[in-house]
Order: structure tokens, then sequence, then C-alpha cells
């Protein structure tokens, strides 16, 4: 019996099974782990993109002036509540009823706790994990948390108000722009900013409520921003003013004398004007323009080609008087004149070069022309207008805004958003939406 137990002890035919037989539970185990790990790790990622959606459509929410609403409605949420509306449209988990939602605008802890923009979004849901659940005495709780908040997008120095499903800035033909800061419009087109032909753009940030379709004449380093939230129009809460008394149609011709008589009321007998009010504005000759409000009623400011027109401290306003008339007139700049015009860079219209009242009939169309000796530092204000931009090769536009309903670039355009210290001119802060948490 004894030697029967000693041979069957070295007898090893039979080793691989039992050895397979005890590592099965390992093998099984290592399996189930391994397949709960991976279900776990998905429900996490679903569970966070969730979170991250929420809060999202809370700060655009409240970037509309709307509430962000609770969670507390997560199965049957309305347009009111959009937190819960969005967990409700983009839950991809089951059992939503098991679905525990948090919302706090501003987040009660943290960085952002006195921004009412940003919104806290946490979530939490217990799943059955298929192999460790046979194990377990309560499902694990899954939690996700995020915040979001308005922040910075960049410096603008050109802003398109368009709001429509057009293009609101264009760049065509042989235009060459550089502008040494971004471009923004509200346009909601696929084809928001667009550069085509042989043109060739510099500049970023560009970005757009709408799409923004990539394309080889964006320059190097260009960063895209596509469906941004709207940029507010910088002067919105600028107004005209209201001037008592008008001056009639002024016209400054080449041969005019050129003394300074300093009246009250221009002749064209000045170079050097007055501001004031005037029907009109028609440069011809050498003329300066005096710091100060030159208030056109319901007229034009034109000037001709070969005219020399300086002016420091400057405001061009079109307006109208009559404030139930949309007959505002528009600017008319050769590109064979000789232009040196600066804004004021203190009091109510500091940094604003023309300003075009928003009663203007919408889509009217302003011209810019500009020599190679010629420098313009301020802002072009055109919210109704179309405005095309059509610069030469040399063109100063140090420190130069545009902000317009649509904007197309033409010629060979360059615009510089260096400014002097104490300018008060400068490029617009943008905004967008982010998650920072």
């Amino acid at each position: 019996m004894f030697d029967f137990l000693k041979k069957l002890w070295r007898d090893r035919r039979g080793n691989a099974l039992v050895i397979a037989g005890a590592s099965l539970p390992l093998i099984i185990g290592s399996a189930g782990l391994a397949t709960d790990t991976i279900q776990w790790v998905l429900w996490k990622r679903e569970l966070q993109r969730l979170a991250d959606s929420a809060a999202l459509a809370g700060v655009y929410a409240r970037k509309s002036g709307n509430t962000v609403g609770t969670c507390t409605n997560v199965s049957t949420p309305a347009y009111t509540a959009p937190v819960a509306y969005d967990i409700k449209t983009n839950n991809v988990l089951s059992a939503d009823s098991n679905l525990l939602c948090t919302v706090n605008n501003p987040p009660p802890s943290g960085t952002y706790t006195t921004d009412n923009f940003a919104v806290q979004v946490d979530l939490s849901m217990q799943r059955n994990l298929s192999f460790s659940g046979m194990f377990m005495s309560a499902s694990p709780t899954i939690t996700a948390s995020a915040t979001a908040t308005i922040v910075p997008s960049g410096k603008y120095c050109v802003v398109s108000l368009e709001s429509g499903s057009v293009t609101g800035i264009d760049a065509t033909g042989s235009t060459n722009v550089n502008l040494g800061c971004g471009m923004i419009t509200n346009s909601t087109s696929l084809s928001a900013a667009v550069a085509t032909g042989s043109s060739s753009v510099t500049a970023t940030p560009i970005a757009a409520v709408g799409g923004i379709p990539s394309s080889t004449h964006w320059g190097d380093g260009t960063v895209l921003q596509p469906f941004t939230i709207a940029q507010e129009d910088p002067f919105g809460s600028v107004n005209p003013p209201s001037p008592a008394t008008c001056n009639g149609a002024v016209t400054v011709q080449p041969s005019d004398v050129l003394t300074d008589t300093n009246n009250s009321t221009p002749s064209t007998a000045d170079d050097a004007l007055d501001p004031g009010c005037y029907a009109s504005l028609n440069l011809k000759g050498t003329v300066t323009l005096k710091p100060g409000v030159y208030y056109i009623d319901a007229g034009d400011f034109s000037v001709n080609s070969g005219a020399v027109v300086n002016g420091s401290g400057v405001t061009i306003i079109l307006s109208n008087r009559n404030s139930t008339s949309n007959s505002i007139g528009t600017i008319s700049l050769n590109g064979n004149a000789n232009m040196n015009l600066t804004a004021p860079d203190t009091g109510t219209y500091a940094g604003i070069l023309f300003y075009q009242d928003r009663r203007a009939a919408s889509d009217n169309n302003v011209t810019i022309n500009g020599s190679s000796t010629s420098v313009f530092r301020g802002a072009f204000y055109f919210p109704k207008a179309d405005l095309t931009f059509n610069g030469n090769a040399g063109l100063n536009t140090q420190c130069m805004q545009i902000v317009a309903k649509d904007v197309s670039f033409t010629g060979n355009s360059a615009i510089s958003n260096t400014c002097p210290a104490g300018s008060g001119s400068g490029a617009f802060d943008g905004k967008k939406v982010r998650l920072v948490a």
C-alpha cells in the first residue's frame, strides 16, 4: 500500500488538469473585474458628459437672461429649467429615476462663488455591476461634477453684429488683411466668417456664433472659435447728442483761403472747422477739424480726391435731429485723399472716430477707402451697415476698430491694434462659455 502511494505521488500526468482547475477561479475573477472596470469607466464618462453639458446649458441660459432652474424635475422638465431639460435630453444612462442632481448658480465654494454666470452641476447614480455585484451588499455610486462659466476669448478689433443666417465677415479677392487682433461675428450661419479667392487673413482669434469653414486663407496660428456666444455691441450704451440748432451744408474747396477766422458758423473761407452741427460736410481742399463732435444732420460726410484732412480728438456723428426719421447719412472717403484723423481719448465718445446712428436703414452700404498716406485711429461704428474696408498697401490704421452689421475686406488692407499709451481706442474683449472645473 505504501509503495502504491509513493508511485501515485511521483505520477505527474494529471498535474496540468489540477493546476488548471485551481486557476479557474482566478481567471474568471480577473475577467469579471476587467469587465466591471470597463463598464464603470464607461458609465463614469457618460455621467461626466451629462454634467458637462448641463453646466454649459445653464451658463447659456444665464447669458440669455434666464434662470438655470433646478434638477428636481429631471423626468418632466420644461425649457424654464434648462439644466434639467438638458439632462433629460442627453441622458443615455437608463433608470433616470435613480439619478440624483444638484445645480448651483453660483457655486457654493471654490473660485467662482461670486460669479453670477458660473453654474455647477453635481450628478450621482447607483449602478449594478454584473460581476462585483454578486459580492457587494449595495450598488456602488458613480459621481460627476462640472462647473462652467463665461471666460475671456481674446481681443477683437472687428465686430460684426449680423445676427441672421448670412455671412457676417468676408475676405475676398486678393485682399491681404493683417489685423494684429481678432474678429468676431454674431452670424448664425454655418459660413459666418469666410476667406475666399486669393485672400490672406492674419487675425486671431476668429470667432462666430455660427460655423467657420476651414480655409488655407486663414493665416498660420489662427485660432478659430465657432459656435461661441454673441458679442455685445461695444458702443450699445453710447447715444448721439441732440443739437438744438444746426448750420447748413459746408463745402471746403481747394481754392479756399487758408485762414482760420474761428467763426461759430464756419464758412468755406475756414480751413479749420469748429465742431458743431452741419447739414453736411464736403471736404475738397485742405482742412483741419478742431477737436470735438461734428454732428451731420441727415447728410453725408465726404472727403474728395486730393483733399487733405487733419483732425485730432474728433468724432463725426451721422444722425438726424428728427427723432422719428431713419434718414441717416453716410461717409464717402476717397482713396486718393490724404486723411489723418484720430478719435478723442476721453469723454462720451472716447475711441469713436465715426458713429452712424442705430436708426439708420438696415444694410446701408458704407465703404472705407484709404490711401497709403492716410492715418486712422479710432472706431468706425456703423451698427446697421454693410461695411466694406478697401484699404491700400501702406495705409496706417493703427489702433482702428470696425463695428458694423456685416464686414467685407477687399483691396490690400492692413489693420494693427497696437495702440499708443493712454489712447481711448483699443480692442474689444471677447467672451466664451467654457468648462472651468
